[in-house]
């Protein structure tokens, strides 16, 4: 399941084409529930791309510097001593 969050949003559709309207102090959140896949792999040469899907098709890519990826590695065995989720 995909559930987007789009903040202070305003497009403008006008003979086929999408034009933003008004500043450009949006933000949106995308969270991806459910997954059934996901993979890392390289992106560039200087990023890891983490890329998540669901049973529905949904997707969400992430491009991370090598050093994000470490923290999140880092966080996920801290993780794996400290939490219930991995027993």
């Amino acid at each position: 399941m995909l559930t987007l969050q789009l903040d202070d949003f305003l497009l403008e559709l006008k003979d086929g084409a999408i034009k933003n309207v008004g500043p450009s102090n949006k933000t949106a959140t995308a969270k991806l529930f459910d997954v059934d896949r996901a993979e890392a792999r390289e992106f560039g040469d200087k990023r890891v791309k983490l890329v998540f899907e669901d049973d529905e098709g949904s997707e969400i890519q992430i491009a991370l510097f090598p050093e994000d990826v470490r923290s999140i590695a880092e966080d996920i065995e801290r993780l794996e001593g400290d939490s219930r989720v991995f027993e």
